[in-house]
């Protein structure tokens, strides 16, 4: 597979985890599942599928340099910098741009920094499937198996299927819905027939540019723009220029929800989770006997179920009495307490933080 490359989008802030996640030190850069860092595992198992020299990672120039340092083995040059957050579908578009100008026939499987994968083995086979189904003009994308009724994800409604590829479950699409509310979602769900949207896409560099020249030509025409300059000394001048006055948009709004020849293949048992937010972690870490989850310095619990217990400095120790629940994150400057199932208005708190200009984001 010499046409193939991955590109890792890490240019986000995850604020969803804040205090802990912060815009000098987002998530992708931390350690929450493992001893390495969400980056360095969402690199690390790419290892015997991609060479370094084919993983391609998009990221803000803040972030650049401690990504670099984390991964040395990719490329410097394989280090793409978006100007400022314009969406994933600008993203996506530039990372196009650099991998047709390194390969015209370049596959690219748009994947995260800060997901977690638990079936490395799986997720290799679905990659290799979907670059096989790819090559037939397909946009593909990977679809979970829901778990419950969640209003935070995409999701993808399941066509007629096609042949099997590489013993995987081939569907076409017929219609992707992002983000539907309490009612939509229990619907889908019931269904049967939907899978949630995983964020990560597999397609020809060529077919995605022909969906962007379709469905959002704003988009089209600049990327044209900065093709144009790509590896001339105005590359950056123009990169910047540009980029401020593309739309914001996702991949999923701008191209996926209208695009034609559409599939998804199943990824029934990747283990796969967002992480996105506190409450999350009870999915992929292992809890004690109470339920509860200690990550850090020092915790004594008395009566405490279902919490969870985060300390940075290990000198401090957190008590808990008679509580079930929680989301106790202590960061030496910012403690957070807060009930588990509220732990997704984390993100208000730090919006409002950003609209008063204070300290702590």
């Amino acid at each position: 597979m010499d046409n193939y490359y991955a590109v890792i989008m890490a240019g986000g802030g995850g604020t969803r985890l804040w205090p802990l996640s912060r815009q000098s030190r987002p998530k992708q850069m931390l350690s929450l599942v493992e001893e390495s860092t969400m980056f360095q595992g969402a690199v690390r198992r790419l290892k015997g599928l991609f060479i370094p020299e084919n993983i391609f990672v998009v990221t803000v120039q803040d972030q650049a340099p401690e990504l670099q340092a984390q991964c040395p083995e990719i490329p410097s040059e394989n280090f793409i910098l978006e100007p400022m957050p314009r969406g994933t579908a600008s993203v996506v578009g530039l990372a196009a741009v650099a991998l047709r100008q390194r390969n015209p026939q370049a596959v690219m499987a748009v994947l995260t920094a800060d997901h977690y994968i638990g079936n490395e083995q799986l997720f290799h086979q679905l990659l290799s499937s979907a670059y096989q189904v790819a090559q037939d003009g397909y946009l593909v994308t990977l679809g979970i198996v829901p778990t419950f009724a969640a209003t935070g994800f995409g999701y993808i409604q399941k066509g007629e299927q096609m042949d099997q590829c590489l013993g995987l479950d081939v569907f076409h699409v017929r219609q992707f819905k992002e983000k539907p509310s309490q009612a939509q979602a229990e619907v889908m769900i019931a269904g049967g027939d939907h899978s949630w949207n995983s964020g990560m896409f597999v397609w020809r560099v060529s077919q995605v540019m022909e969906e962007f020249n379709h469905q959002m030509p704003d988009l089209a025409h600049g990327l044209q723009e900065i093709s144009q300059a790509w590896g001339t000394p105005d590359e950056g001048k123009v990169v910047e220029n540009v980029w401020q006055g593309l739309p914001n948009q996702t991949i999923d709004y701008g191209i996926m929800e209208g695009a034609r020849r559409v599939v998804v293949i199943s990824a029934a048992g990747l283990r796969w989770n967002d992480v996105g937010s506190w409450d999350s972690l009870f999915d992929v870490l292992e809890s004690d006997q109470d339920g509860n989850i200690v990550m850090g310095g020092r915790h004594v619990g008395l009566d405490t179920q279902n919490s969870l217990i985060y300390v940075c400095q290990e000198h401090r120790l957190i008590v808990t009495i008679g509580v079930e629940n929680l989301v106790v994150v202590d960061t030496g400057d910012v403690l957070l307490v807060c009930s588990k199932d509220q732990a997704q208005r984390v993100r208000q708190v730090v919006d409002r933080l950003k609209e008063s200009g204070k300290e702590f984001v």
